[in-house]
Formats: structure tokens, sequence, C-alpha cells
């Protein structure tokens, strides 16, 4: 038994240390510096003369203070001396973030009358460059917690044998990496795959499914967007929340249709999607076995929940790299929606709550959660857009420390 332990562990230290050693530097894209541009005065001014809090259902922005309230918490609980942001332009740490969420809190029964408050009181930093705005929404499933009948299609919770490793206990240079695997015999294996757990039932003996869907295709839109409900036969329904991964990357079924002429680059959208899977049955399990990454589920009475464990708001909630952006952070957006009634586009600029994150959301990019619902899926399903983010910091703050 302590030989096999020690050859386990000997095998991971060898999977981690050729991951460095192969890693061929010469192919490496330039590197673009991510960071964050001090807006001056006067153009902080100009960013709230025309704020839309309509558009994310808000009557006053009194209704952001649940959601604020909650991503205070989270921040109370990070160590105040510690750096929440530390990137070219912005040095920010937790306690700092945290005056500067409370500060908001205290103006919100002013703002209504006086939105200047929030350039008046507040420094704006602009992400650097500019944000690709993408969408997620919460999708509904015609699902079973027993599986017969048309209820064939399983969905699993974490199983027992997929193991996990800090990467950072082994170098400094994997500090925040995570490798995924699990144990055969003597050796470490990635875990399996999209094909070898749907294809080839690699989990149909560990007995961890937690429910059953009626069709394929809502399951694998069900784990690109992390958490949904099921409408369960007597009618009840229940939250599906995302609970681990399989550690495999992440492939876009979308790139893929549009690089092998499915699909017109321009045509791309969600719902076009899901409509060549379904008019394309022979193949569809193929194309989806092109995405290896594979999402594990834990069913709930509430959610959906982000990564600070609260749950989430439409509209104003969204997905950001936690190493350019804190969670609990608060963020002017300004962008552009489809509007689901008419097809136009709307202007939007707003206050959004950085609360969740994702496995895709790297760098500046930010995932807006639309909510649950057929508007919220054309949203999310078309949602790709060009956007500015601004972070929030009291001057008040940055006065003290002599920022």
């Amino acid at each position: 038994m302590l030989f096999r332990r020690f050859a386990v562990l000997f095998a991971l230290c060898c999977v981690v240390f050729s991951v460095s050693a192969c890693t061929d530097r010469s192919a490496e894209p330039p590197v673009v510096v991510e960071g964050y541009v001090r807006v001056e005065p006067d153009e902080a001014a100009k960013l709230f003369q025309s704020m839309t809090p309509g558009l994310q259902g808000l009557q006053s922005w009194n209704d952001l203070r649940p959601a604020l309230e909650d991503s205070l918490g989270y921040i109370l609980r990070r160590p105040k001396g510690a750096r929440c942001v530390n990137r070219p332009g912005l040095d920010l740490k937790w306690g700092e973030l945290a005056s500067s969420v409370a500060e908001l809190i205290a103006l919100l029964p002013r703002l209504d009358a006086n939105p200047e408050l929030l350039a008046e009181r507040f420094a704006w930093f602009r992400m650097s460059p500019e944000t690709l705005l993408t969408g997620y929404y919460e999708p509904w499933l015609e699902a079973s917690l027993e599986p017969g009948g048309e209820y064939q299609y399983p969905l699993y919770g974490v199983p027992e044998d997929l193991r996990t490793v800090d990467l950072g206990r082994f170098h400094h240079r994997w500090k925040g990496q995570t490798l995924v695997y699990r144990v055969d015999g003597d050796r470490i294996e990635p875990y399996f795959d999209r094909e070898g757990i749907d294809g080839n039932g690699a989990l149909k003996k560990q007995d961890v499914e937690v429910a059953w869907a009626k069709d394929p295709v809502d399951v694998f839109f069900l784990q690109i967007q992390g958490s949904g409900r099921l409408e369960l036969p007597g009618g009840q329904v229940k939250h599906i929340l995302y609970g681990g991964k399989n550690g495999r990357p992440y492939v876009s079924l979308g790139r893929v249709l549009i690089e092998r002429g499915h699909i017109p680059r321009e045509e791309m959208s969600m719902q076009r999607i899901r409509a060549f899977l379904n008019a394309n049955p022979d193949v569809a399990r193929d194309l989806m076995f092109e995405n290896p990454s594979y999402v594990f589920f834990r069913l709930s009475d509430n959610g959906p929940y982000g990564s600070m464990s609260s749950i989430l708001t439409p509209r104003v909630s969204v997905a950001v790299d936690r190493t350019m952006a804190p969670l609990g952070g608060v963020m002017l957006l300004q962008t552009a929606l489809l509007d689901y009634d008419n097809g136009g586009v709307t202007p939007f600029n707003s206050l959004v709550l950085a609360q969740d994150t994702g496995g895709a959301i790297k760098g500046t990019r930010c995932d807006f959660f639309c909510g649950s619902g057929r508007e919220a899926e054309f949203l999310a399903g078309h949602l790709q857009e060009n956007a500015r983010l601004y972070m929030m910091v009291s001057r008040r703050v940055l006065e003290a420390v002599g920022k």
C-alpha cells in the first residue's frame, strides 16, 4: 500500500513538471497587458448622465441593497490587508474594497434623485483592453428523479473517483491552478471526457446520477450554463446547480460548427446551435463529444448560486476572472443589449456586481447573467458584444491611503 501511494505521488509530480517542461514558448502569442486606466473627473461625470436601471428590472437604486449586502458580506470574510486587485493601474486591498461597497450601500437612498453622487464620491477605473461581453442564463429541462420511459439521459453528481490537487503546493509558478485526475492502478490519468462518460458509460457503475432528462441536447446546454431548473413530472421544480467538472478544456461547439461550414459565422447563436443539433440527430452526439469538458451537478430548492455562494440577480450579477476583478466588486457596464420584443438594440449603462466566475471567463471578458425563461435565453444566446467595464473605488478610501 505504501509503495502504491508513493507511485501515485511520483506519477502526479511527473505530470505537473512535464506540463512546464513541454511548453513551447516560441509558439506563445504576444503578451497583452490587461489592467486599468483611471477615468478623469470630467469623463466620470458623463458616465452617469444616462443610467438605465430600468433595463435591470430595478424600480429604484435601493433595489440593489440585498445583492450589495451579499457582496459586502463576502468581502468582509476576506483578509483586510490582502490584495484583491493587483493589476497595472489599480492596486486594491480587500479592506479598501469593503469600505467602498459599504459607502455605496449608504448612498443608495439618495441615488435616484442624485446619480451624480456616483462620480463625486467614487473614482472609476476602466478595464483595458475593451471587454468582450457574453451572456448566460438558467435553462429549464424536463426531467425526473427516477429513470425510465422518456427519461433516459443521466445528470451526474460529482463522481467518487474524481480527485483534485492544488498545483500551487508544488511550485509558486502554478499558484491558483488545479489538476483534476483519477487514479488507475499505480498511475494517475486525466478524468474521463464527455465521450467516455456519455458515450462509453464510464460512470454507470458509480451510482452518482441525480436526475434523468428527456433530451441529450438539453443536458449539453445545461452543462454550458452551469445551472438550471428541472421540471419534474408531478409539476415540482428543482434547481440543479454546478457541483464540479472533469478538468478537461472547454471547446466551443459554435466554433466547431463554423469551422466545418455548418453555420455561417454571422448567423451563430445558441439558438442556431440547438436548431442544428435537433435537425441532425445522426451527427449531434459526435459533435457534442468535440467538447471534452463535463460538468457535474447537485440538486437544491434554491438558486442559482454564484461563486460567492449567494443567489445571482438577473441583469445585475456578472461572472468575471477573479484575477482581473475581485468577487464582490461593483462595476459600471456600458454596452448594448438585444430587445426581445422587437429585435432592436438598446443601450445599457448601469451598475453590475461581480458575483460569479466561469471556466471560459479570462482576462477582461465578462459574462452577464440574463436570468431565467425565454427572454433570458434569447438574450444570452445572442450576446457577444464589445463593452466597457469600470471598477468603482471610494475617493475617500484612495485619499486615506495616498493613492
